[in-house]
């Protein structure tokens, strides 16, 4: 019998330095794409999954992120006197029920491996999923909706994978397929950041996963992988290694690294033409913005 996906682990210890002087005093994840902060898409698509345990990995001056997940007490009764019933939904849609969400804290930077390894004791023995909140995916259903789907007919450890272009592909764990089948794909191998002429495929992993308990017991033995690193990817291909049970999942939908600079601007546009009270202004400005550069050259 499968068992329902029902955790999630959310590594949010990174200190965001891409994004300094803005990460100096807030959390990466607190940063916003248009009105909502990064976290909270993660949060929305794991809840659309039927996620119940929300369990976040931290370090030290994240207690802005622990905070904007309690109920704002003062606002809310503020926003209630004042009629303004539509603001207090997107503010109650913030909240997180008492005993819903867990903060465990990764004391030293030794990789995503190693986060995910400090939720052990949370995890127990039931399938889990993981999210990058870095990585937002814009789709009709959410990415992790998908693959909670399709994880409950198949099983074992499922990551989320999309194509990308060889030189790309030094920036990511890369899949050895054994046997595509359209959306779903067996995995006989996973490559940690191959250069560009060794990468066996062009479907690289991004930032979702379900996985095994297993998983936690790998990350037990696991030694320094690439980067000096204790690598998530090593973990699974000994999964793969010992059990053969290791899917690639080719989600619907658009993937945004907002780790990056370039990423989170793109995410900016793409959300913003999105929304409908947004979309006819700033349509506008952008295209006025594309006229003054080509005018200028």
């Amino acid at each position: 019998m499968k068992r329902r996906v029902t955790k999630a682990i959310f590594p949010v210890a990174g200190l965001g330095t891409r994004f300094l002087p803005a990460t100096k005093s807030i959390p990466k994840e607190i940063m916003t794409l248009v009105d909502r902060p990064l976290i909270q898409y993660a949060i929305d698509e794991a809840r659309a999954a039927g996620i119940k345990e929300f369990i976040f990995v931290t370090s030290r001056g994240k207690g802005a992120l622990e905070d904007y997940f309690d109920h704002a007490n003062e606002l809310e009764a503020h926003l209630r006197k004042s009629g303004k019933d539509d603001l207090l939904d997107v503010l109650r849609a913030t909240n997180m029920e008492s005993g819903a969400i867990a903060y465990i804290r990764q004391h030293k930077a030794l990789g995503l491996g190693h986060a995910v390894w400090c939720a052990r004791r949370l995890v127990g023995n039931e399938p889990f999923a993981v999210i990058l909140p870095d990585d937002v995916i814009a789709a009709e259903k959410p990415c992790l909706q998908q693959m909670v789907e399709a994880h409950a007919e198949i099983g074992g450890n499922m990551v989320a994978a999309m194509e990308v272009a060889p030189e790309k592909a030094s920036s990511y764990g890369v899949l050895d397929v054994c046997d595509d089948m359209g959306a779903m794909v067996s995995v006989k191998g996973m490559v940690e950041k191959p250069k560009a002429h060794e990468a066996p495929s062009n479907l690289a992993v991004i930032g979702r996963y379900i996985l095994t308990p297993k998983i936690m017991q790998n990350l037990n033995k696991m030694k320094s992988g690439a980067g000096g690193e204790i690598q998530l990817t090593d973990a699974i291909a000994e999964e793969i290694r010992k059990s053969n049970n290791v899917y690639g999942f080719r989600f619907r939908g658009q993937r945004f690294d907002c780790g990056s600079k370039a990423g989170f601007l793109q995410a900016t546009v793409a959300f913003g033409l999105a929304r409908d009270e947004l979309r006819d202004e700033f349509q506008q400005f952008l295209i006025s913005m594309t006229a003054v550069r080509k005018a200028a050259e």
